[in-house]
């Protein structure tokens, strides 16, 4: 049964996406909350470990998936599996995401493992989003561990958006893409980490068909004294294009790692790859305090600026 707080979370998303909330699921507290299939997207519990099954007919468009998982309790560890088998001809979007909200002193920690078996000529809007928040004078760590696997059908493609933003103390994301002739993998990764949080990024997409395409875009903010490393790999086995992008600001006594690698195993594989770390320029700031913001809403609008 959807509880209030449920239905209020489903019309704040009718809200913001305009329409009506299709398919969706609602993980709570290592339970299951609400769930709605739909006429073309099914979603079905797994009967030989912790997650669900969603399966989508050939043909859809314009279907919208929604799996948010909360966590509010302390002391909560669950490792989950979802797998997504989207058919051939399909137009979809598909929105996840983990909240956690620790209340305590024990460590709260939700590790996904998201499977995509992506059939032929199909198009996938994949968006996943991370935050953590605890209670004052609470010190229970909040965990992520996300896996995300696709497997891209010829002529498909995937355009995916990771945002974390604060909140979350230790992440270790591994995502891979394995890419069919005519397929495009298109991801976007935005991340801010502060205090002593820290976040790894591996990444590794194999290029296997012709006409095969990837551009990956990194931009990523490491304040006090957190860490991160990100580590994408490009792997072109046929004639196809790649392009990896990483950009990060650096900030007080924080460390960062960016280390692209591209390899080549076929003559006529283009693959690029650019990364720069450095801090806010002076003069950026300087001209935002000249128009009446204090350098601290100065700082801020740059880095929101950044990480749009």
């Amino acid at each position: 049964m959807i509880t209030d707080i449920d239905a209020r979370l489903l019309e704040q998303i009718a809200d913001l996406t305009g329409q009506p909330v299709g398919a969706f699921n609602i993980r709570k507290d290592s339970g299951c909350e609400a769930r709605q299939s739909t006429e073309f997207i099914e979603i079905t519990t797994k009967t030989d470990k912790e997650g669900i099954d969603i399966r989508i007919k050939d043909g859809t468009k314009g279907e919208k998936c929604f799996i948010p998982v909360v966590i509010s309790k302390s002391g909560i560890s669950e490792m989950v599996y979802n797998d997504f088998f989207i058919g051939d001809d399909c137009d979809v979007e598909i929105v996840a995401g983990c909240g956690i909200h620790n209340s305590g002193c024990n460590e709260s920690r939700h590790d996904g493992i998201h499977t995509f078996y992506v059939g032929k000529n199909s198009r996938v809007r994949y968006a996943e989003k991370h935050y953590g928040e605890n209670d004052p004078g609470q010190t229970g760590q909040n965990i992520m561990n996300p896996q995300t696997i696709v497997y891209l059908g010829e002529n498909s493609t995937i355009q995916m958006d990771t945002v974390q933003i604060r909140g979350i103390d230790s992440t270790k994301r591994f995502t891979k893409f394995v890419c069919e002739a005519g397929s495009e993998v298109v991801i976007t990764e935005r991340l801010l980490t502060h205090g002593k949080q820290e976040a790894i990024s591996d990444m590794e997409i194999e290029l296997n068909g012709e006409d095969a395409k990837c551009r990956v875009i990194s931009r990523s903010v490491g304040q006090d004294e957190s860490v991160q490393v990100f580590y994408p790999r490009v792997v072109g086995n046929a004639p196809c294009f790649g392009h990896v992008q990483c950009d990060s600001i650096i900030m007080g006594e924080a460390k960062i790692r960016s280390i692209p690698e591209i390899s080549a195993n076929h003559p006529e594989a283009q693959l690029i790859h650019e990364a720069a770390i450095g801090k806010i320029a002076g003069d950026q700031l300087l001209k935002l305090e000249t128009l009446g913001l204090t350098a601290e809403e100065a700082e801020d609008t740059i880095l929101k600026g950044f990480l749009a």
